[in-house]
């Protein structure tokens, strides 16, 4: 069930005769050396989902920086309600009824659930906090959108779906005009993605007008009503979400069709490299899993968030504890399982979560491409680092994967999403990797990227590599892997190969089986 939340629209407004709520004429951003953003115009009626779609560094998130308030236009000019605004704050945003939900979530981890939906608003009378009022709101917020947290529970101790809901629930503390999702169901699970499709549509028929940055072919279908293209911080075109083929919104985008996304794959299995018996965590996320890997092919690991796909990686990484089962890697069990050792026998393990597990993000392009082979020619000459072989090294890979912009010096955090992904991934060349775990290596990244991320995939495999891919997003395990194991709540509900690898087989062990 969905609430009924204020806004100063009438409830009956619909998208035919709807007024503008939101328009840029254009609108330019400029950084020292680049343009992010080129003369766009830009409109959001009331009561219609606009996707923006677009590669990473095309200038979506540029583009809703400044609506949401968070940055300011170098040229151009906002239109609020038919009137010119200046947008100078996220604060001043919100007052207008403008709030936004992005990627990147902005939550103090150390801080309870309310008082992160209240942060900057906090419920005060004669200067005096009033905690209990403001978690009897933070409650209500909650409940009208049918989230099930605890308003007093630590951020720090959710998980990032959670986490997510919350970022979505700030936005309703105040009267909302203009809602805007940057990749709002990256971390929801199918359930929590209906509900918040849901709030959407509830929202459509308040008036209310959204902003939705997705690269999910199925959810523009589902919410979709306009389609605005961007390229290279340029506008491409506009058009309608329930009439435009998948292939014409790639080719507006990247100039590719959909059928070059995924590589023919040679497998080759050959010796195996990963075996695990009957292993267990100590935190409950895996039980009693026995998987085997070989060099030559791509094992995926599907299944919903939460499933223990991602739990399982991380244990063979030794970066989770164990309660029980083994462990073997090259035919040895490892002396100790930790990262550092495992990297050093040759397994690699590349995060879901780029910003907070994958990437140093204040740290430079350089330093992030290195990270995992410092204590390893040419990366280090004895006890001291070799800058000098570090930087041919690094050059070389920023070339071979393309970086945008090509600035090794540049910090993580002034990439795209697309690029930040790239510099994880060029980790896996820095040395020789008998096995590389990918955890949602497409997670937030364009169509453009993501066939250049299953290429590189593909080659690796093809030069004899173990891959095993974890993915929640179904076509990749379709499409990439030659064998894949299907979890459901720690343990693993079959294996499938080959032929076997179709969307009914995958989808019908996604949930608990009946017993027979």
């Amino acid at each position: 069930m969905v609430a009924h939340f204020p806004n100063r629209l009438e409830s009956g407004a619909r998208l035919e005769g709807a007024r503008a709520l939101l328009e840029t004429v254009g609108l330019t951003r400029d950084y020292p050396g680049i343009r992010a953003l080129d003369a766009i115009d830009f409109d959001l009626q009331e009561g219609e989902v606009h996707i923006l779609f677009g590669e990473n560094g095309a200038g979506k998130s540029t583009l809703i920086s400044m609506l949401a308030g968070a940055n300011t236009q170098t040229v151009g000019e906002v239109l609020f309600c038919g009137e010119p605004v200046t947008l100078s704050s996220v604060h001043e945003a919100r007052e207008l009824g403008i709030s936004a939900v992005f990627q990147e979530f902005s939550l103090i981890p150390e801080m309870s659930v309310a008082e992160n939906l209240f942060l900057g608003a906090e419920q005060t009378k004669h200067g005096l906090l009033q905690s209990r009022l403001q978690r009897e709101k933070a409650r209500q917020i909650l409940d009208g959108l049918d989230f099930h947290i605890d308003p007093n529970a630590k951020v720090d101790h959710l998980t990032r779906a959670e986490q997510q809901m919350v970022e979505i629930a700030k936005a309703f503390r105040s009267d909302l005009l203009v809602l805007i999702l940057d990749e709002p169901t990256a971390s929801l699970t199918s359930h929590e993605t209906e509900q918040l499709f849901e709030l959407i549509e509830k929202l459509k028929k308040q008036g209310v007008g959204i902003i939705y940055i997705t690269h999910r072919m199925a959810e523009i279908r589902r919410i979709g009503n306009r389609i605005t293209v961007l390229r290279d911080g340029r506008f491409v075109d506009t058009v309608d979400a329930k009439t435009t083929s998948d292939d014409e919104l790639v080719h507006l985008m990247t100039g590719r069709v959909v059928g070059e996304v995924f590589p023919a794959v040679k497998f080759n299995p050959d010796e195996t490299i990963l075996k695990t018996t009957n292993l267990s965590s100590t935190d409950g996320g895996i039980l009693d899993v026995s998987i085997e890997v070989s060099r030559g092919e791509i094992v995926g690991l599907a299944g919903l968030v939460g499933s223990g796909k991602s739990r399982f990686g991380q244990a063979c990484f030794g970066a989770l504890k164990l309660s029980g089962g083994e462990v073997e890697f090259k035919g040895k069990r490892p002396k100790r399982l930790t990262p550092r050792h495992m990297l050093d026998q040759g397994l690699l393990y590349l995060p879901s979560d780029r910003r907070r597990e994958g990437l140093m993000m204040m740290r430079s392009a350089r330093e992030n491409i290195a990270l995992a082979s410092l204590n390893v020619k040419p990366f280090s000459n004895g006890w001291f680092l070799d800058r000098s072989g570090e930087a041919g090294i690094v050059d070389t890979l920023a070339d071979r994967l393309n970086l945008s912009p090509r600035r090794v010096e540049r910090p993580a955090e002034h990439f795209s999403g697309g690029n930040q992904q790239k510099q994880m991934l060029a980790r896996s060349l820095t040395r020789d990797f008998d096995l590389i775990i990918f955890d949602e290596p497409t997670v937030g990244v364009d169509v453009g990227t993501r066939a250049a991320i299953y290429e590189f995939i593909a080659e690796l495999c093809e030069a004899g590599a173990a891959i095993v891919l974890i993915s929640s997003d179904l076509p990749e395990i379709l499409h990439l892997t030659n064998r894949a194991y299907i979890f459901y709540r720690g343990r693993v509900q079959t294996e499938l190969s080959g032929n076997e690898i179709t969307e009914t087989n995958v989808l019908s062990h996604f949930f608990e089986r009946e017993a027979a």
